[in-house]
């Protein structure tokens, strides 16, 4: 395994492994997930953006978990820090298949592992990139505590949209979690 196992009340958070695959390209293909993560993608082109998540722990010590239910065992998203190659911050995505979503996993899977970005990594910011019409990710952002940041930041390709960057500090995540 190339990193950590995370786990909170509902769920484990692990690095990408080969069986994750099936599950990824299902989400990459289904239009109301990959909507705000630059569209529907078919098998090959999701195995290379696969390729990539996984390379990244190799690459950079981390990089997005498999967010796996506990209770079922079932791969239901992938979530984490990811900082490619004229990533504009630290990032903490998230993204969860469409039957789990609305029930709080990405806010749980998303907590996990900002709390790891901060204390293991020593990261000082996190920021989520998010469009500006995707209401659900722009919610989870504000329920973690961040706050508009900046706006049209374009991303590198694959993906070509302009985001909003939310975030927060290490010093406002943690006051917030320990309610000081």
């Amino acid at each position: 395994m190339l990193g950590p196992r995370l786990e909170t009340r509902r769920l484990i958070l692990r690095p990408p492994a080969r069986e994750d695959l099936d599950p990824f390209a299902a989400y990459m293909a289904d239009v109301r997930t990959a909507k705000y993560l630059g569209g529907v993608l078919n098998r090959a082109t999701a195995w290379r953006q696969w390729a990539a998540v996984t390379g990244a722990w190799t690459l950079n010590g981390f990089s997005m978990f498999s967010v796996i239910d506990k209770s079922t065992g079932r791969w239901i998203g992938c979530g984490g820090p990811w900082m490619p190659e004229g990533w504009p911050g630290t990032e903490v995505g998230w993204g969860i298949v469409a039957d789990a979503q609305r029930q709080g996993y990405a806010k749980e899977a998303a907590t996990a592992a900002i709390d790891w970005a901060f204390d293991t990594l020593g990261w000082s910011e996190v920021i989520h990139c998010i469009e500006p019409a995707n209401e659900a990710s722009i919610a989870t952002a504000r329920s973690l505590g961040s706050t508009l940041l900046r706006t049209g930041v374009a991303s590198p390709p694959p993906i070509e949209t302009a985001w909003d960057v939310y975030g927060q500090t290490r010093e406002q995540w943690i006051a917030r979690r320990t309610g000081g």
